[in-house]
């Protein structure tokens, strides 16, 4: 990990004013770490930056700004917070590769799930019922065959993905789990409403911000924030979008670095279908399940799908009891729960894994058919 003088560096270089991630590539491209930076001397920096951003290089370290590098040595002398910088091998490799990187990274939590694959799940904030269910759904069997979630922490669908990773990560499996991206910095939560989701993130999965410690909710954060939602994944699944929505911005981000985009088709008579369908005409891969993605990723949860000393299958008779009651028809939830004597709890996970056994698929419009 950086230590505590270099990170007060790459605190300093960041704030200091004019400074923004390209000029700070550029300097750290030219001169080497910060501190070098600051070495430099104003004659070597004006040949680099603007005389403005040469004299704020060169000048000495205000209060206002030492109080700043205090309280993020002081944030990231906590075991569970981080600062990864350009220079830290900890910083995830996948983000050297866009065009773009943030110079630094604030992150909460479990910071392997930085460098594990991942699928990025976006989607509307004003999402259907129907888009919640199936945002949380893919999200689960997705990290259940041990990809890691990634998404940006607003309401409607990228909080019903990360809830649906957790899912995951509460069974106990291994594997998988989700990863917040933020557009504030790390000690402020927004929205609010997504407060408690946050924690679970924090203590489960991971949190992950480019903006320093402070940083309010500043509209123009958010879509820069994407490309590194679409940077750290393999691919980028949009739930539900309407014709302008946002998340189209990680969709675009996501095919300038070369990563696959899937799109849930939906009605032609809905709004959040607009989104969806515009990016299937423009060469989006049309999904209607988890296994579509991992079959395009060429991605192999066999470890994580063979049967285990103790096979659930052969051991869990209420999974052979709901398959017989499932028949071989689409059925819902609700159908299972009428025919048979189990919990929706007891249900929702049996489905789970019947579908990761390859006994059951998911359908358009949350229902299941069985397929062995």
């Amino acid at each position: 990990m950086t230590s505590a003088e270099e990170l007060a560096s790459w605190v300093r270089l960041m704030d200091t004013e004019g400074v923004g991630p390209q000029t700070a590539r550029e300097l750290l491209t030219r001169f080497g770490m910060p501190s070098d930076i600051f070495n430099a001397g104003f004659s070597a920096l004006q040949k680099c930056v603007p005389e403005k951003i040469a004299y704020a290089l060169c000048a000495p370290v205000s209060e206002v700004l030492q109080t700043k590098i205090d309280r993020t040595l002081a944030w990231a002398d906590h075991p569970d917070n981080y600062v990864l910088t350009l220079a830290d091998h900890h910083y995830p490799k996948s983000l050297l590769n866009i065009s773009d990187p943030p110079p630094v990274l604030y992150a909460k939590g479990d910071i392997s799930l930085l460098t594990c694959p991942s699928i990025a799940v976006v989607g509307s904030r004003n999402a259907t019922k129907q888009g919640m269910q199936n945002a949380e759904r893919f999200a689960q069997v997705l990290s259940a065959a041990g990809l890691a979630v990634i998404s940006g922490l607003a309401l409607g669908i990228d909080a019903a993905a990360h809830q649906g990773a957790l899912l995951h990560t509460r069974s106990g499996r291994v594997g998988g789990s989700t990863v917040a991206v933020t557009g504030t910095g790390l000690d402020l939560v927004y929205p609010a409403r997504n407060r408690e989701l946050a924690h679970q993130i924090a203590e489960a999965g991971c949190l992950l911000s480019e903006y320093p410690l402070g940083t309010p909710a500043i509209a123009s954060n958010f879509p820069r924030r994407n490309r590194i939602i679409s940077g750290l994944a393999m691919g980028v699944l949009v739930v539900e979008a309407a014709a302008q929505s946002g998340s189209l911005i990680t969709a675009r981000s996501a095919l300038e670095q070369g990563r696959e985009v899937f799109a849930i088709p939906g009605s032609i008579h809905s709004p959040l279908s607009k989104g969806c369908h515009v990016l299937i005409r423009q060469g989006a891969k049309l999904v209607e399940s988890a296994q579509d993605i991992m079959e395009e990723l060429r991605w192999s949860p066999g470890h994580l799908l063979e049967p285990a000393p103790n096979d659930t299958m052969q051991t869990d008779p209420s999974l052979h009891y709901l398959l017989e009651v499932a028949g071989y028809d689409p059925v819902s939830v609700d159908q299972l729960l009428q025919r048979s004597d189990l919990s929706v709890a007891e249900v929702q996970a049996g489905l789970l894994t019947l579908e990761l056994n390859g006994k059951m698929e998911l359908l358009p419009g949350g229902q299941y058919r069985r397929i062995s």
